[in-house]
């Protein structure tokens, strides 16, 4: 998904269906709260399941489709269809606020920071190109001491094959 513009929240075909599922499932997934709740691996395959059916029945309500549509759509029944519609499952309430969401400020995909800001991504990565220079002349220098030593090998070899 290069241009978020293009993501419909009224979808009319197909693929803008899929675009809109696609693009509430992401910025829902990457959510800090929902990035939380998707550590515990037991638990992980479940959310993200249950986000892609909230995600992708809100998508389908958004196009116009029946509840019992979506349902067979998704294989899913129509009472868990209607419970995420509803919100009354918490996938289908996260799906509704990134929905909502969309409505106010425009179809916008975050990706979380992880608690390092700009700048000390910045810094942290200066300092690793730093390191990583100050490495090559360490290497450069083993190269070099490792030269001489063999040099000095190889002469010491010519003197005892001469005695």
């Amino acid at each position: 998904m290069r241009n978020l513009s293009e993501i419909p929240l009224k979808p009319l075909t197909k693929s803008d269906v899929h675009k809109l599922e696609s693009a509430l499932m992401i910025a829902t997934l990457l959510r800090p709260d929902v990035l939380e709740k998707i550590k515990n691996p037991t638990d992980r395959l479940t959310w993200i399941d249950s986000l892609a059916v909230a995600a992708a029945a809100l998508a389908r309500e958004r196009a116009g489709y029946s509840v019992s549509r979506i349902a067979e759509d998704l294989g899913r029944t129509e009472a868990t269809i209607r419970n995420h519609l509803a919100g009354k499952t918490e996938a289908g309430k996260l799906v509704k606020e990134t929905f909502e969401k969309f409505i106010k400020e425009g179809v916008k995909i975050e990706i979380p920071t992880l608690g390092v800001s700009t700048e000390e991504f910045e810094k942290l990565r200066n300092e690793l190109k730093a390191k990583d220079e100050k490495i090559a002349e360490l290497e450069k220098q083993v190269k070099s001491l490792e030269e001489k030593i063999n040099f000095v090998k190889a002469k010491i070899k010519e003197i005892e094959e001469s005695l």
